[in-house]
């Protein structure tokens, strides 16, 4: 099958520069035969911070290690992190998945004040813990009722659970097992500023400043991705096509908020009497989006170099493709 590759001076260039306006951005559309891509001000092999569609990725990493029989969705945190006597080590990996573990959004931290304010106001990075603390500020947190609440806490921990339970770091698994098979090559998870590459793009804060990158190795598996919009679209067709490990993951198995269900990470919802499966992202200076039409084998993604939501353009750009 041959792709159609068009960047910059296309049709779809235009649309996007009216939807996003200035600053650098990346846009994919992906449908039977075609993947066309435009961006300003970067290259389409750059790679961008993709946020919370890191937590995509790492429910297919759940439902392919459940697959392979490393474990089971009953099990519990514990079996894999050394939170025993804690209780976050009770909560399951079923329930992590949907956010449904009554884990909050952050663990208990010391200083949260100081980061939040930081980053709020200088757009440091608060995101820069090692595993070590991670497990150690998930010991001193409280579990709540089990409903739905989404939490970045609860995907850090799923991740690294994942990673324990096959014996490998987490980015290392993420690139055995789906980075590489896809043929990812921008993608990766740096731990500190010192590991991203030369085609790392900065993003900016919504009033122009630039924003610390979103490193750390706790941080990975919920938000630490970072992948080009080359690879975004790559990762899409394969996942429309199932060809990518732990597609399970897509299919909803329960409520979520109003007018959603959830699978493992991936949230499926109702627009324009279409189904969209989707996940969308955000930190310190970048949003992003990738939706897919599944029935119709189109998907599209957003990614955007500025603290702007991006979710409406790209339920916009998916209804395009049904036109």
């Amino acid at each position: 099958m041959s792709f159609e590759e068009t960047v910059r001076d296309d049709a779809l260039h235009r649309w996007a520069a009216d939807a996003l306006g200035g600053g650098s951005w990346a846009v994919a559309t992906i449908e039977p035969g075609a993947t066309r891509v435009a961006v300003q001000g970067i290259d389409p092999g750059d790679d961008l911070e993709i946020g919370s569609i890191s937590k995509g990725l790492t429910a297919l990493l759940l439902a392919d290690a459940v697959e392979r029989g490393e474990m089971l969705l009953t099990d519990r945190l514990d079996t894999f992190l050394p939170l025993d006597g804690s209780p976050a080590g009770l909560v399951t990996l079923d329930a992590l998945s949907r956010h449904r573990s009554g884990l909050p959004s952050l663990p208990a931290q010391a200083h949260m004040g100081r980061r939040t304010a930081s980053w709020l106001l200088l757009a440091t990075n608060p995101y820069g813990d090692t595993l070590a603390e991670l497990l150690e500020q998930t010991r001193a947190t409280k579990v709540g009722r089990p409903r739905p609440v989404y939490s970045n806490l609860g995907f850090q921990l799923l991740g690294h659970a994942v990673a324990a339970a096959a014996g490998r770091p987490y980015r290392d698994l993420l690139a055995e097992r789906l980075l590489g098979p896809l043929g990812l090559t921008s993608a990766s998870v740096p731990a500190t500023p010192d590991e991203l590459g030369q085609r790392a793009v900065v993003g900016h804060t919504r009033w122009g400043r630039r924003a610390e990158p979103w490193t750390g190795e706790a941080l990975g598996p919920a938000g630490g991705v970072r992948m080009s919009v080359r690879d975004a679209a790559t990762l899409a067709r394969a996942l429309l096509e199932g060809s990518a490990p732990g597609t399970a993951a897509l299919e909803p198995v329960d409520d979520f908020v109003p007018g959603a269900r959830i699978g493992a990470a991936w949230i499926t919802s109702v627009h324009d009497g279409v189904d969209v499966t989707w996940h969308n992202g955000g930190t310190g200076g970048f949003r992003t989006w990738l939706g897919l039409d599944r029935a119709a084998g189109t998907a599209a993604v957003v990614l955007n170099a500025r603290v702007r939501s991006v979710d409406a353009v790209g339920r916009r750009l998916l209804a395009t493709l049904r036109t």
